[in-house]
């Protein structure tokens, strides 16, 4: 008889090692952005203040990210926008 499959249950939260790991960054380089407030959103939890990252906001701020890179968003990408024209150069004094 075989067994079943345990269902795989994904943490709601991650330490600051997974939440690296989940992005595909350097744990690193979350630090520094936790450092100068740049990175996803995170907060402290339990007595011994744990870094800690929600999942589904660092779903959010991955998507948000995209959305404000112009090689994705075609609305933000300078190629398609249609040229502007300079004014008149001014002469030097």
């Amino acid at each position: 008889m075989r067994k079943k499959p345990e269902p795989v249950i994904e943490a709601a939260f991650l330490n600051v090692q997974s939440a690296a790991k989940y992005m595909g960054i350097s744990v690193n380089t979350l630090y520094v952005w936790r450092h100068r407030r740049q990175g996803p959103p995170s907060f402290r939890m339990g007595p011994g203040g744990r870094v800690m990252y929600r999942r589904d906001l660092l779903d959010a701020w991955l998507a948000e990210q995209q959305e404000l890179d112009s090689r994705s968003n075609d609305a933000l990408n300078p190629l398609n926008r249609a040229p502007t024209q300079r004014g008149p150069r001014r002469r030097a004094a």
